[in-house]
């Protein structure tokens, strides 16, 4: 019997056919993919033709409310190399240069090779293998350079502060991280944007666009000079210059205030939501975190134990203690709780639980005394009539959550939406938190610490201050904002609309009646100036860390507000102590430029006091 071997060659036929077109097909996708889609060789090809050197924009200076530069510029210097150009030299010679050992050259050497540490490495592309030159090293450096082939010099600017002071408010720049350059394309390896204050906040505006500059390699890599005569050359665009609202002179006076001391001075012009200062202690001085000292120089502030690089002023939450009192007050007035001639009495502290204790005054009092006095008692039993009377609420929850949507409409509990990164939102409680706690079973009794600013109730001195802001304007207040104007642009117009809390301007007509009664003759009487009607509220801040915190809330003058402002100082005592006269000199300061003589011996002891925690002294 024959066999047919026709099919096994025509099967073997149509493998040879399959195979052959599918070598094909692989081949023509392979094509495409490193011709059209992989730019990797063509890189490559650019790069043997083409040297393309960034242009670094000049990056927008910074200047002060009255046109005094705070943040300027420097020339400085990166060292770059591309890999593939670079041919045997002096190691040893280069290292002498920019004062590095071997060692550091080869650890250099390989992250910018390592691809997991620089994703963007080619041999062929432009590398940064040292950073921030000085104009002395460049100078140095420039005389040999031609002694190290593959190195070159890429020209960048480094920023310069011109006051040591306003460190938090303004911020630094730094080297950007993998997840910067994942989500702005402008940026590459070794770039650097702002990290903090008005440099992160306003990094579009201040960093400019980049340029480019190709030049022609010949065969060996030698540059040539520009390409078709710089035709396709791109010229960086400087960054926009930005004025800020800040008072320079203001913001050193606060930090020499508060040198030796933590806390914070925050002031707000009512009539704009302009911040006129924001001191934080203990403060550092910006240039510290400049040129190739700023890692290190960070690393010892982190590890300062009174932690510098916390900013107080919207990142530290406080019980915000009696400066809380006067937005009670405009509650009780709002809900018909209380009226101006609702008395209440007090017994050194609250009858019904005999605490919060009180200090003597008269009683019974009415409510401008009861500011005047800061009586504890007066405002715990406004929350009690508020909460627990069923005449008004039909539960007790429904009674704090109307409680805390006014509070949240005044601007606390949450953030306020300063031009600033880092904003913390305060804490103001609501029924969920209590019924959680208590089991659904409380009272006016459970929680009346909160009718005196303490217990879970915590504000940053920010927000405080923008309280005073908004007693002044009898009602409403403007986003606190920093920056005062955009060169060739216009600030946001979130900081240019009015923001109304929904309470009647009588009832704050009342509350400021009553806080000018505090500084003619009350808690605030070390306050007052002549010729200027201050309006004041003391706080002393309860602190289960250590002693009490020293708190003062204010505005003036009390017809037509000027400045608002909010003083405070970690375990100071009584606000009276010391909030109270550092408020006095800081509004004397923006009022007059100067300090009296007569107030002379106030500003010594102040500055000559030390007031920090046991265990750093």
């Amino acid at each position: 019997m024959k066999t047919n071997r026709k099919y096994p060659l025509e099967n073997r036929r149509y493998i040879i056919i399959g195979a052959v077109i599918a070598t094909a097909v692989i081949f023509v996708i392979r094509l495409f993919y490193l011709q059209i889609i992989d730019n990797e060789y063509k890189t490559w090809a650019d790069s043997n033709a083409f040297l393309k050197k960034t242009l670094y924009p000049s990056r927008g200076m910074i200047y002060d409310r009255s046109g005094r530069l705070l943040v300027y510029n420097q020339p400085a210097y990166d060292v770059m190399l591309i890999m593939r150009e670079i041919q045997p030299f002096d190691t040893l010679d280069l290292c002498h240069t920019l004062n590095i050992t071997k060692v550091q050259f080869d650890k250099r050497i390989a992250d910018i090779k390592d691809r997991r540490q620089n994703p963007g490495y080619s041999s062929y592309v432009p590398q940064v293998f040292m950073n921030q030159l000085s104009a002395q090293d460049y100078g140095v450096l420039q005389e040999k350079l031609y002694k190290f082939p593959g190195f070159y010099i890429q020209n960048r600017t480094l920023r310069e502060y011109e006051y040591p002071n306003a460190a938090h408010l303004l911020g630094n720049i730094g080297e950007v991280n993998k997840r910067d350059i994942e989500n702005d394309n402008y940026y590459v390896q070794a770039d650097y944007s702002g990290r903090s204050g008005v440099e992160r906040s306003y990094e579009n505006v201040l960093r400019g666009e980049k340029g480019v500059e190709i030049l022609l390699r010949d065969a060996h890599g030698r540059t040539q000079g520009k390409y078709e005569n710089g035709r396709h050359d791109v010229n960086p665009v400087s960054g926009k210059n930005i004025t800020l609202s800040v008072d320079i002179d203001l913001q050193a006076y606060g930090e020499m205030l508060m040198q030796n001391k933590i806390g914070s001075i925050v002031m707000i012009e009512p009539s704009t939501g302009e911040i006129l200062c924001m001191v934080s202690a203990p403060s550092f001085n910006p240039n510290t975190l400049v040129g190739r000292q700023r890692g290190r120089n960070h690393a010892l502030l982190e590890k300062d134990p009174l932690k510098p690089l916390f900013d107080r002023t919207m990142m530290g939450a406080y019980p915000p203690g009696s400066t809380f009192k006067p937005a009670m007050g405009l509650i009780y007035l709002q809900e018909g709780v209380i009226t101006e001639d609702t008395y209440y009495s007090c017994t050194f502290g609250y009858p019904v639980l005999g605490k919060p204790a009180c200090h003597g005054h008269a009683s019974p009092l009415s409510l401008i005394p009861a500011l005047s006095t800061s009586c504890n008692s007066y405002f715990c039993w406004g929350l009690r009539d508020m909460i627990d009377s069923r005449r008004r609420y039909a539960t007790v929850q429904e009674g704090l959550d109307t409680w805390k949507n006014h509070l949240v409409s005044m601007g606390y509990g949450y953030r306020l939406g300063v031009d600033l990164p880092g904003e913390k939102a305060g804490y103001i409680p609501n029924s969920k938190t209590y019924d959680k706690l208590y089991n659904g079973r409380w009272s006016s009794s459970t929680i009346i610490s909160v009718a005196i600013g303490q217990g879970e109730v915590l504000a940053t001195p920010l927000q405080i201050c923008n309280m005073g802001a908004e007693i002044a304007n009898r009602g409403y207040f403007y986003t606190p904002h920093i920056v005062r104007n955009i060169q060739d642009g216009e600030i946001d117009a979130t900081y240019t609309g009015r923001r109304y809390s929904g309470i009647e301007r009588s009832h704050y007509e009342s509350i400021a009646e009553g806080m000018r009664a505090a500084v003619t003759g009350g808690t605030c009487r070390g306050a007052a100036l002549p010729d200027i009607a201050v309006c004041g509220k003391t706080g002393t801040s309860e602190n289960p860390h250590g002693k009490d915190h020293s708190v003062f809330m204010g505005f003036a003058p009390y017809e037509k507000p000027q400045v608002a402002i909010s003083v405070l100082v970690e375990q100071a005592g009584f606000g009276a102590t010391y909030a109270v006269p550092i408020a006095k000199l800081m509004l004397q300061k923006y009022f007059s430029g100067e300090i009296a003589p007569e107030n002379k011996y106030i500003e010594d002891r102040i500055i000559n006091t030390v007031i920090m925690p046991r265990n750093v002294l």
